[in-house]
């Protein structure tokens, strides 16, 4: 792994740490947010780690809330849905209605994530994400640091020019946790029944939501937009 990446990784977060006191990691337990939360621990930063768990989460991914509190002794926020939003959406559509269409599925997400989201975020001065470029066509433009409208918070994305290569390297030399799912084909996890292994050669977020066209692809919780001249 380059110490040159690295050391510049540590830089920015440490740099958030003391602009935004408070400021919390997004967590989806995926190998670039268990990178972040490495550094936070390894640095002992004031920040903090959160993930929302939609009631439909992979076990898998449930059991590294528990790995990050042995391995680095964090307690990870967890936010859930309101339960009758939850009800009031089953019982009007059905359970599993997202893969009836992008509406329903949005509505879904937004019942199930968003909402949530938007509650991790009171009161925190700033937010931190795993994201990056090379994960999705719908992420070409994204910046290190932005500011989020939506919830009106800066919000900074420190691994935005890392490589799918970087990010393995990084995992190895420091021998991070990772969820077990990665080893069987899912480079992008989210809920179970939105979320399929890959074939090789297919792009890192095809498993998500897979009945949807590609440019669709987004649950709401990180949205944005393409510059226009992207499609001429």
């Amino acid at each position: 792994m380059s110490d040159l990446k690295t050391g510049a990784l540590h830089a920015m977060l440490t740099g958030i740490a003391k602009r935004y006191p408070g400021a919390a990691i997004a967590s989806s337990m995926q190998m670039e947010d268990m990178i972040l939360t490495d550094v936070l621990a390894r640095l002992k930063l004031p920040l903090a780690v959160f993930m929302l768990d939609t009631g439909r989460l992979h076990s898998e991914t449930l059991a590294m809330v528990g790995r990050v509190k042995e391995r680095y002794g964090i307690e990870v926020e967890v936010y859930q849905p309101q339960e009758t939003k939850v009800k009031q959406y089953v019982q009007q559509h059905g359970l599993n209605a997202f893969y009836e269409s992008v509406e329903l599925r949005k509505s879904c997400c937004g019942i199930r994530k968003v909402e949530p989201l938007a509650r991790a975020l009171r009161d925190r001065p700033a937010w931190i994400t795993g994201q990056r470029r090379a994960q999705s066509a719908t992420r070409t433009e994204l910046k290190l640091e932005d500011f989020d409208p939506t919830h009106g918070l800066p919000k900074f994305n420190p691994l935005t020019e890392w490589t799918d290569a970087e990010v393995r390297a990084y995992i190895s030399d420091f021998d991070v946790p990772v969820n077990a799912l990665h080893a069987r084909g899912y480079p992008s996890i989210g809920c179970e029944p939105c979320t399929r292994a890959i074939k090789p050669g297919e792009d890192p977020r095809a498993g998500r939501w897979w009945w949807e066209s590609s440019d669709s692809k987004e649950c709401g919780l990180h949205v944005i937009p393409i510059k226009q001249e992207s499609h001429a």
